[in-house]
């Protein structure tokens, strides 16, 4: 099919969607027959629209959070409602568990495998492909978004803040800017007389004292304050550090950027990490925990606080927790004051995930528009709600105008979890129905989230170029992640640490201080 011809095609799918009601959400695993939608009777020969040549095949690879692979459910009807007289969607998703999603993109980037819609798993793999990015190896698409309605409206100052050297090459899974804090166990901390942490020092007593207190009555000492996992970001490091005044991953000093493990504060929170795992009030073993062992240890009555990731996992925790313990009682809360009495919380550049377009599995602009023209689709409430919420009736009902889930939530997270974790933009783009929120626990984070924006620290690179840190950046991050797993361990102290940064100047590390203070404040 050549350009124009393409065109005429995409131009004419675009106006029939606008006139087709849909209703949707988003979907996952392996192939379902295509099936047609749309189409009405009573047309007759000389105005019916040709048959397509053959579907629109879309392979699509993406993180798994969940312990088993969705069923085709959602994504027989997301294939429907992209279907129209003029074209018609086949998918196939390609899930991959999200604890070693990294080393499958890396290997399939490395074979030259990848499909041809390729998403990534947060702002570290990002980073990972950004020197690919410039080479040439993906699609750039900002030049293309203007024609497509619905994917013309992503907001401008996220998407800014996943340009490369100017340019877009992708599409952004929104998130809330500060969706982190803490989801603790409120019976325990009720039947100990704790209210929520008001400072760190607070913070440390919790830990403390689910951990020595016997919070959950059974006469033994088997819990532990804090559960964390082998991640210093989105685990309890990053957040607690914030709390404690550390800028968000790079801060101003005497009028110049420097990473945030050059500040004092960084210190401090790997102290109290010291602290907290020395005495028994965090799971001696984090560095190498898991994301799903940690939220197992939670849900199983061990652990009192889970902290850092986002304060909206708690209907999840809740749900399985009162499997096990029917009169457990959950909260969340955020507001920690640092030494200083200040607060503050870090946030994310409004994505925590992005989608790229590999050159080596999509052939031509036409074939990168075909797909465009789907995620545009994925932009209307219709398949936007089928993606994130499921089908309206049996995974959730409208309330008030809101999603209510249903009571099911098994089959939510069965059935749904994998297609809502790759919905594009936010409801404030993409249309789709907020939260009817039931549990007070999650009524709570909602207000937080709120709280957390205005104390909010952005990160100052986000938008920034550093050629170094495109290409080594990631590599030599990892000297300082292991450089903190050891002082928290307890086998390296502050000159070994200190040490370790130097390593990390010396080996790129400068060059990037350099850098970016280049192009900060231009």
């Amino acid at each position: 099919m050549n350009k124009k011809s393409f065109t005429l095609l995409l131009s004419a799918l675009l106006t029939f969607s606008m006139l087709t009601a849909c209703s949707g959400n988003n979907n996952k695993n392996n192939e379902a027959a295509p099936s047609n939608a749309g189409t009405s009777g009573g047309t007759d020969a000389a105005t019916a629209a040709p048959e397509p040549e053959k579907p629109a095949e879309i392979k699509i690879m993406l993180p798994l959070n969940t312990t088993e692979t969705p069923p085709d459910t959602i994504k027989t009807e997301v294939e429907k409602l992209t279907n129209t007289k003029l074209t018609n969607t086949k998918l196939t998703y390609q899930f991959y568990p999200a604890d070693t999603y990294e080393e499958k993109l890396n290997s399939s980037f490395a074979t030259g495998s990848l499909p041809q819609v390729t998403y990534l798993k947060n702002q570290t793999t990002f980073i990972q492909m950004k020197e690919s990015m410039k080479d040439g190896q993906f699609w750039e698409i900002g030049p293309l978004l203007s024609e497509f309605p619905n994917l013309n409206k992503l907001k401008p100052e996220i998407l800014n803040n996943t340009k490369v050297d100017g340019k877009l090459y992708t599409l952004y899974i929104g998130r809330p800017l500060a969706r982190q804090g803490i989801i603790y166990r409120k019976d325990w901390a009720d039947k100990l007389g704790l209210k929520p942490p008001a400072n760190v020092d607070e913070l440390f007593a919790m830990a403390k004292a689910f951990t020595e207190q016997d919070p959950d009555g059974n006469g033994k000492k088997d819990t532990t304050g804090i559960v964390d996992r082998n991640e210093l970001v989105y685990g309890a490091f990053k957040t607690v550090s914030s709390w404690f005044g550390t800028p968000n991953s790079w801060g101003e000093k005497d009028g110049q950027l420097a990473p945030e493990f050059e500040f004092p504060q960084y210190y401090d929170t790997m102290d109290f990490f010291k602290k907290a795992r020395d005495a028994g009030y965090m799971n001696q073993d984090f560095a190498a925990t898991s994301k799903t062992d940690a939220v197992n240890m939670f849900v199983s009555g061990k652990a009192g606080m889970y902290i850092g990731g986002s304060m909206q996992d708690i209907d999840t925790l809740n749900k399985d927790l009162v499997k096990n313990y029917p009169d457990a009682v959950l909260d969340t809360h955020s507001m920690v004051a640092g030494p200083d009495g200040k607060f503050a919380q870090w946030m994310i550049p409004g994505y925590n995930n992005v989608v790229l377009f590999p050159k080596s599995a999509v052939k031509d602009e036409a074939e990168l528009k075909s797909i465009l023209a789907f995620f545009d689709k994925m932009m209307t409430p219709e398949v936007a709600n089928l993606m994130y919420w499921g089908i309206e009736g049996t995974h959730y009902t409208v309330v008030d105008g809101k999603a209510k889930p249903a009571d099911d939530k098994e089959l939510i997270e069965r059935e749904v979890k994998g297609f809502k974790d790759s919905v594009i933009g936010e409801a404030e783009t993409n249309g789709m129905y907020q939260s009817l929120n039931v549990l007070p626990g999650r009524i709570h984070a909602e207000e937080l989230l709120l709280e957390n924006v205005k104390v909010g620290v952005a990160d100052p690179t986000a938008a920034l170029d550093s050629a170094t840190y495109t290409s080594k950046g990631v590599e030599l991050q990892q000297i300082i992640s292991d450089a903190t797993y050891k002082y928290i361990y307890g086998q390296i102290d502050k000159a070994g640490f200190e040490k370790e940064v130097q390593a990390w100047k010396e080996r790129g590390g400068q060059k990037i201080i350099e850098e970016y203070n280049a192009v900060y404040k231009k």
